[in-house]
């Protein structure tokens, strides 16, 4: 991603854990239940498919976003996630399918993502611990005590 375009974003989950990172796709807060996806491709899938409606989803390969998206490979005609989060997402884009970069996507279709989180704490964190919410923000007027009340209020998808 590139750094000078990217502001400040936090990570904060509902049992207190704050995680900072880098904002992509869309601006705003993000809020949903924190899972994830071990798979090594079909990023664009899983982001479009129903079954994560409403999650922030969590890509535990390092390096999401370096084959775009295209018009062919979506679960449904948008996004039904809330949010993205990742190791590292990638703005130049190789596949001869790719007709958008991530970022421009996610922008496009309203969807908060975070990059530069330490994703293998996370995963390992929801496994001991359990389902939980987690909010993603990348508007600095919020504090993390604000964040974290926010995300305390939020219905868990039980």
């Amino acid at each position: 991603m590139n750094k000078s375009t990217s502001k400040p974003a936090i990570l904060v989950l509902s049992d207190g854990i704050i995680l900072k990172g880098m904002s992509s796709g869309s601006e705003g807060i993000a809020i949903g239940e924190v899972v994830f996806n071990t798979g090594m491709t079909g990023y664009q899938e899983v982001m479009t498919d129903p079954s994560y409606t409403g999650q922030l989803i969590t890509f535990t390969y390092p390096e999401i976003g370096n084959t775009g998206i295209n018009s062919f490979d979506s679960e449904s005609p948008s996004p039904t996630i809330k949010g993205v989060i990742a190791r590292q997402f990638i703005t130049e884009t190789s596949n001869w399918r790719s007709e958008f970069s991530l970022d421009k996507w996610l922008k496009d279709n309203n969807v908060i993502g975070i990059y530069g989180i330490d994703t293998r704490f996370l995963v390992k964190h929801i496994r001991e611990n359990g389902a939980m919410n987690g909010i993603i923000c990348s508007d600095n007027s919020f504090s993390p005590r604000d964040l974290f009340k926010l995300v305390r209020q939020s219905p868990n998808m039980s």
